[in-house]
């Protein structure tokens, strides 16, 4: 994963809980970098290792940090890093859920490296969609998924409800998740 996400943990721990606690992660973590280079690419593992670290010396389960984490990457570092592109993608949370393959086809020409989830809606109605979520990661990441989405609601003024109705970590190929708001 490229830095900018490490570099997002570090900022989401330090914001809620102070740099002390931020350091205490990282030594859990057995992770010794003193500052993630945001396009730097680093390996998966330590991504791992911090949110489980993080869960650990917050005593949280890592499916809410991941979640919380999933929050503050859309309203923080992903509208920071790259919000023209973001709000160039929607007007609604339905039209940016609706483009996210080609919302992360423009992304992966800033950071070339990146291997993005793949992203499809089906089942679109005026106030539903039906999202799978395709990844070559491992299973365990859909926490963060659905607080993406609810990041992308709170984004567009819209509170989304997010349900998931198949999941990787239960022998599904792909997870799908039923997402609603309300239609207006």
């Amino acid at each position: 994963m490229y830095g900018l996400v490490n570099k997002a943990i570090e900022q989401m721990v330090c914001r809620d809980h102070g740099e002390a606690v931020w350091e205490a992660v990282k030594r859990e973590a057995g992770v010794h970098v003193e500052a993630f280079v945001s396009n730097a690419s680093y390996d998966d593992d330590v991504t791992y290792r911090l949110v489980g670290a993080a869960s650990k010396v917050l005593q949280t389960p890592a499916e809410q940090i991941l979640a919380g984490f999933g929050e503050y990457w859309v309203l923080h570092t992903a509208l920071e890093s790259y919000g023209p592109l973001m709000r160039a993608h929607g007007k609604t949370a339905r039209e940016f859920l609706l483009k996210l393959p080609v919302f992360h086809d423009r992304v992966q020409m800033i950071f070339p490296e990146l291997r993005p989830p793949e992203f499809e809606c089906t089942e679109v109605t005026d106030d539903s969609l039906l999202l799978h979520y395709r990844t070559p990661r491992p299973a365990g990441l859909e926490p963060f998924v659905t607080g993406l989405l609810k990041g992308v609601g709170q984004m567009f003024g819209t509170p989304l409800t997010v349900r998931m109705l198949e999941d990787r970590s239960q022998g599904a190929d792909h997870s799908v998740f039923h997402v609603s708001w309300t239609a207006g």
